[in-house]
């Protein structure tokens, strides 16, 4: 079928171009920031410098893009599916213990036992690794399971949640359960992934020192690239024929069932993809923060996801991507010099977005260009 031969009610469905000449031309300069400008004032400009940029920034630049991943990710679902999800953040975490588990074969004899085995097992006597940390030492192994191990989750979730039409606030209650129980199994000390201290002190990644400026770097330069392909292929999804189908399940799924669609191989397949993209994005994170733990499951977690979105526009791309950064840049400077604040100024902020900004930052752009 044709896009011509869709439903009108699904022709009206019809999302705002991010890519017009001035958009590409954005993305151009935004790659060229991430893979040229930034790390050449990171390696190569003295640290006396005033437009030195130092490993603490590229470490936090490049924590909060991999956010921004997600939020993109999460707005998939919620802006153009119409599915809040309160569990994202265990797909997130996935990723990262996967990458972290081969991260963590490669310390090797340098821990602090120097043992083959990561310092947590040969702290709690274990004598062998578990069979699922089989294959993990090997890079192109552990990144096909940050892809499979996020997807499969999200495949039989989905599934059995989207095939029983559990929606609306259930399947939010649902999904959040889902990250609370991943959560306290992870924290157990018996399942083999570090317990509630999760997996930390990484040495090296493809046999290069990630504490090497350059590894820092280049890692930096490839979560900036992941964020702008995530940007590309979500718009080419949401703009061809599947994005208004996708649409019109969100605005009216009983409609769309009528018209002879199934919608749920199209939630389906946009929840699987959206995990995928938490899962990279979780792969990249451990490397340059340096830690991954059980925390990154908690339930205030996946709700702070899901006010990133809120803040910077649900139902459009560039919203998430500025929802994030404006939310975690703001997280990192109260809780250097206002830790007790953190919280308080968290629930202004949605409160104030709910009320007087309801299509965020991003439709508040709009109106005033409007005005204009």
């Amino acid at each position: 079928m044709k896009t011509a031969d869709l439903p009108s009610f699904m022709l009206a469905q019809q999302p705002t171009a991010l890519f017009n000449a001035r958009g590409w031309i954005g993305l151009a300069a935004f790659a060229l920031l991430v893979a040229v400008v930034v790390p050449v004032l990171f390696l190569a400009v003295p640290a006396d410098n005033p437009l030195h940029l130092s490993a603490y920034s590229v470490t936090l630049i490049g924590k909060i893009m991999c956010y921004c991943v997600v939020a993109v990710a999460m707005n998939l679902i919620w802006g153009y599916a119409g599915i809040l999800s309160l569990g994202h953040g265990v797909f997130f975490a996935l990723g990262g213990y996967a990458f972290g588990m081969y991260l963590m074969r490669m310390i090797g004899h340098e821990g602090q036992y120097q043992s083959d085995l990561p310092d947590f097992m040969v702290f709690l006597d274990w004598k062998a690794y578990p069979w699922y940390w089989s294959f993990t030492d090997h890079f192109w192994y552990a990144a096909t399971l940050v892809v499979l191990a996020p997807a499969l989750l999200a495949f039989v979730f989905g599934f059995f949640a989207f095939r029983s039409r559990i929606r609306g606030v259930y399947f939010s209650i649902i999904t959040q359960a889902m990250t609370f129980a991943f959560m306290l199994l992870f924290f157990r000390n018996d399942t083999g992934f570090g317990g509630n201290n999760g997996f930390t002190d990484f040495k090296r990644v493809l046999g290069f020192r990630i504490a090497d400026p350059a590894t820092r770097a280049t890692l930096f330069a490839i979560t900036g690239l992941y964020l702008i392909g995530a940007l590309v292929l979500c718009q080419a999804l949401v703009r061809s024929k599947f994005g208004r189908v996708l649409t019109a399940v969100r605005d009216s799924e009983t409609r769309v069932m009528f018209s002879g669609y199934n919608p749920l191989w199209y939630k389906l397949f946009v929840w699987i993809l959206s995990a995928v993209l938490c899962g990279i994005a979780g792969a990249l994170y451990v490397p340059q923060v340096g830690i991954i733990n059980p925390s990154e499951m908690s339930p205030a977690n996946s709700i702070e996801i899901a006010i990133w979105v809120a803040v910077g526009g649900r139902g459009t791309l560039l919203g998430p991507v500025l929802g994030a950064g404006i939310v975690n840049a703001a997280k990192s400077f109260f809780t250097q010099s206002f830790p007790e604040y953190w919280l308080f100024f968290l629930g202004m902020l949605f409160i104030l977005v709910t009320l007087f900004l309801p299509k965020g930052v991003v439709g508040a752009i709009n109106l005033l260009g409007k005005r204009k």
